[in-house]
């Protein structure tokens, strides 16, 4: 095998490895951004669940003070209906009853306010059970995803290692100038950097190659780059086992 098959083979496996380390260090860097797309709104949903027991909180308040004032006036009520037999006189009585029926009113007020109260409390208590539902089910999304995300974390950085081994290998076998070029390309032009030219046309610009190199390109001499794309190229025929 000549020395410029050798270094367009070498050249094709560096490119494979770099391809797959490409491929993995996405998924090493996406991956995470998943679980933490989960835990973000894991986090969110106990905002709202903090919100609801701010307002269940407000709630309680206004029962509790309710529910003091009901007991209150029923006990004034109450003291007045005792004081109502000793009433001696008719303006007295009459003074009494419309204080006890102010105080009746009140409390019927107050009754249909907590029972308002009530039905809202019991909408937000469903609501936040609900949220604590799926805040519960997330917690196992997370935890088993975070399990399975470490052991697939730790497969890819192992595999990584051992690319990085066989990309210096394949480095080693290649010229220091050749070399410099591929990166060049690598670091500038969308992956495949080194394509076949089958029947006279550039397979990774589709563009036709130009009568002369391609003349030079089939003499299999020297590394030639695309002029239009500027990948480095092979002919094809130079690996298939035709002449």
């Amino acid at each position: 095998m000549s020395i410029y098959m050798e270094q367009i083979e070498q050249l094709v496996v560096l490119q494979k490895v770099d391809s797959e380390m490409i491929t993995l260090e996405r998924i090493l860097e996406d991956a995470p951004k998943q679980l933490r797309s989960l835990q973000e709104k894991q986090a969110y949903l106990k905002q709202q669940q903090d919100v609801i027991q701010e307002k269940v909180d407000v709630l309680m308040e206004q029962k509790s003070r309710l529910e003091g004032e009901i007991e209150n006036d029923t006990q004034k009520v109450k003291k007045s209906k005792n004081k109502l037999m000793m009433v001696e006189n008719t303006k007295e009585y009459h003074a009494m009853m419309r204080e006890m029926d102010t105080m009746e009113k009140m409390n019927r007020s107050r009754e249909e306010e907590r029972a308002n109260l009530l039905a809202d409390l019991s909408d937000l208590e469903g609501r936040k059970e609900a949220l604590q539902g799926d805040i519960d089910s997330l917690e196992e999304t997370i935890t088993a995803q975070q399990s399975t995300l470490d052991q697939e974390l730790a497969e890819k950085r192992a595999r990584i290692e051992i690319l990085e081994k066989e990309k210096r290998k394949a480095s080693e076998a290649v010229p220091a100038p050749i070399l410099t070029r591929y990166n060049f390309i690598r670091d500038r032009i969308p992956n495949p950097v080194i394509v076949p030219v089958s029947e006279g046309v550039c397979q990774g610009c589709h563009v036709v190659i130009p009568p002369q190199a391609f003349i030079d390109l089939q003499k299999g001499e020297q590394i030639l780059s695309c002029p239009n794309c500027l990948r480095i190229i092979f002919w094809e025929r130079h690996f298939s086992g035709n002449d």
